[in-house]
């Protein structure tokens, strides 16, 4: 079995579900019924790192929400799939697409509707506050919980296994 670091060598799509692992998973609503979603910023950072080290990003989420549509165009998501009851034919399309073997594709999941995914991708990931059943599925389990820093976790991990992520921060410190 190919180690962490081999895994997240070859990354170059990363898919995201959304609550649970881009949020903490709460669910708020406006008296009017309109929902908010709280991101974080350190994660985002992560993603536009992640992409400017050349890994295309995208989103599957079962639930549909503007404020994931606002938020994923503004750190510059290549793929965003909203509403999917399917997870898997999403996969599966973006696959064809792009011509990438499942070897060359990172999923962030944390829970049961992203078993199947996380089953059929080369670096499966996880958060610590989703189910145990996910958590068993997944390749790499972040220290950060879900919407407090475990996407750029991730997206450090996949950097730092392509030795990217010194050349990406180096700008900060000069």
């Amino acid at each position: 079995m190919p180690s962490l670091e081999i895994r997240a060598g070859t990354i170059k799509l990363a898919i995201f579900d959304v609550d649970g692992v881009m949020t903490d998973a709460s669910l708020l609503f406006t008296e009017s019924g309109a929902e908010i979603k709280i991101f974080n910023a350190l994660d985002g950072h992560g993603l536009k790192l992640l992409k400017a080290g050349g890994v295309y990003l995208a989103i599957i989420s079962g639930r549909t929400s503007d404020a994931v549509d606002k938020r994923a165009h503004d750190l510059g998501f290549d793929f965003i799939f909203q509403g999917v009851s399917d997870k898997l034919l999403v996969l599966q399309a973006l696959r064809d697409k792009l011509g990438l073997p499942a070897d060359d594709i990172a999923y962030m999941g944390d829970d049961v509707m992203d078993i199947p995914v996380l089953r059929r991708v080369g670096l499966a990931l996880s958060v610590p506050n989703a189910p145990a059943i996910v958590r068993e599925q997944a390749h790499y389990v972040t220290q950060a919980q879900g919407g407090h820093g475990a996407v750029r976790e991730a997206c450090e991990l996949i950097l730092m296994a392509q030795g990217k992520l010194d050349d990406l921060l180096a700008p900060y410190f000069s």
